[in-house]
């Protein structure tokens, strides 16, 4: 997605990457003859990238991808504001000092703090200071900032869906998958995703398997088929 804070990858995805790849292989260049397909963060691109964008992509596959916001994300606020709280005197500042000077990356401790902000740099960046964001909850009590909050849900692909149905319904491929014990609730999302397809009339393909949000990799092969077929019929 495009972003203050992080760049517009977006348009680098679709106006510049693309026409490279054109540029330089025996492609199809038409959104028809184009997939998008990733996992996690990369599933979300996967799923909202050719919402936007169907005159460059005509078909996506998603991994795990982030939908239902205030399933996926919000369980970390308040996990934030503790590991800040308890950590890093409550501060910002502290962290990102305490994290560039230590002499490794300790994952259950920097992980939530880190995460979420990374989230609020993509969805709610602070239009007036690039490179930074503005959080949706309160850091000291992990409370949601309504304001803030409700840009991230303008991003969700689960509120998108129902105002981009004329770009998903000219989509080849639809496929959503997710394990049921994913660690992010990402199953869930998958089901809300699908769910508001559904609603919409858009044909689409749902599967819920036995997994966690790790170790996909296996899952890649059967929807990498899919869209090969999908794209050259």
């Amino acid at each position: 997605m495009n972003s203050a804070a992080t760049g517009r990858y977006m348009d680098y995805l679709c106006d510049e990457v693309v026409a490279f790849v054109d540029e330089r292989y025996p492609t199809v260049a038409e959104a028809g003859r184009r997939g998008l397909t990733g996992k996690s963060s990369g599933g979300y691109g996967a799923m909202v990238v050719p919402m936007l964008r169907p005159d460059v992509f005509g078909a996506l596959a998603s991994h795990a991808g982030d939908a239902l916001f205030e399933v996926c994300y919000q369980v970390e606020f308040p996990v934030t504001a503790r590991t800040l709280r308890d950590n890093f005197k409550g501060s910002y500042e502290v962290f990102w000092n305490r994290m560039r000077t230590d002499d490794h990356f300790d994952f259950g401790l920097y992980d939530a703090p880190l995460n979420s902000y990374a989230m609020a740099a993509c969805y709610s960046p602070d239009e007036g200071d690039p490179g930074k964001a503005v959080l949706p909850f309160d850091i000291s009590t992990g409370r949601l900032i309504d304001e803030v909050w409700s840009r991230w849900l303008e991003w969700d692909p689960v509120r998108l869906a129902p105002r981009r149905l004329e770009a998903l319904a000219g989509m080849r491929l639809i496929y959503v998958d997710a394990g049921r014990s994913d660690e992010y609730f990402l199953d869930l999302g998958a089901q809300a995703f699908s769910n508001e397809l559904t609603r919409g009339g858009i044909e689409h393909s749902l599967e819920l398997f036995d997994g966690t949000h790790g170790g996909l990799q296996y899952r890649y092969p059967r929807a990498i088929e899919k869209l090969s077929r999908a794209l050259s019929a």
